[in-house]
């Protein structure tokens, strides 16, 4: 009896193309990785956003210190109204003015204003250029523009705040870095200074002091600031005997012998 495996055969064949169509007709496998994602961050960076906070990782929170430190950590509530933050302007002019400090925006120049008026360096300071209608300069003990502390130079923080009038700027030569002690208080806004200078903070009271002012470039009769101090060192203003300035000088009669002298 003979048995033929050509059926067999046949039939074993038929069964795999049928299991071939079936395999692609079903979907396939999800994929791990699409092939659109993203490489994973390096273990520096940080974590992408998610729903719950991963557990944290001493490692990657070492890496991240540096960073962290870098980044402005100071809000408005921190500082605004704060005495730390505020400076007191003891003037000639009659009167003290309070202005509020803005170290989020300019923190190195906020910190070297309140080092100096913790030294004393200001007291005394004139301000030695006035433009009525723009801006009052100080901070120079050489009251010539060409003066300042012995301390370095600081690196520019430029910033969006406005120069509106009261705002308080550092002044700085040529170079962008050089700001170092002298600084200009606003008449009137002044939009171009904007990102130019680093504005560090604002006067919130006794603008009118400000006002009062001696003009001029330099002023006949220098105005000047009598006592500067941080708010939080609670410094009482000087009696008001002290913030009194001479009058400009009356000038010089012209005599009839004067008009009837030759020219020469």
């Amino acid at each position: 009896m003979k048995f033929s495996f050509r059926p067999m055969i046949f039939t074993a064949m038929a069964f795999g193309l049928a299991a071939s169509a079936a395999a692609q007709e079903a979907p396939p496998a999800p994929n791990p990785m699409p092939e659109t994602a993203q490489p994973v961050p390096p273990t520096d960076a940080p974590p992408p956003p998610v729903d719950v906070p991963p557990a944290p990782d001493a490692g990657a929170a070492t890496e991240a210190a540096p960073a962290a430190a870098a980044a402005p950590t100071m809000t408005p509530d921190q500082y605004i109204n704060n005495p730390e933050y505020m400076l007191n302007l003891d003037l000639s002019t009659g009167g003290r003015v309070v202005i509020q400090l803005y170290p989020q925006v300019a923190p190195n120049h906020v910190e070297r204003v309140k080092q100096l008026a913790r030294a004393g360096f200001y007291d005394g300071v004139k301000f030695h250029r006035v433009i009525d209608g723009f801006m009052a300069q100080t901070g120079d003990p050489t009251a010539t523009g060409q003066g300042g502390s012995q301390l370095p130079d600081l690196k520019a923080e430029f910033n969006v705040t406005p120069h509106l009038r009261g705002t308080v700027s550092m002044a700085r030569a040529e170079s962008e870095d050089s700001a170092n002690s002298q600084f200009f208080i606003m008449f009137q806004p002044r939009f171009a200074l904007d990102n130019r200078y680093t504005a560090f903070g604002r006067v919130i009271s006794g603008m009118q002091y400000i006002d009062a002012i001696q003009k001029g470039e330099p002023p006949a009769v220098m105005s000047s600031m009598v006592q500067v101090s941080v708010a939080a060192d609670n410094k009482p203003m000087p009696p008001a005997s002290m913030l009194v300035e001479a009058a400009p000088a009356p000038a010089a009669e012209i005599t009839a012998d004067q008009l009837n002298a030759p020219i020469r």
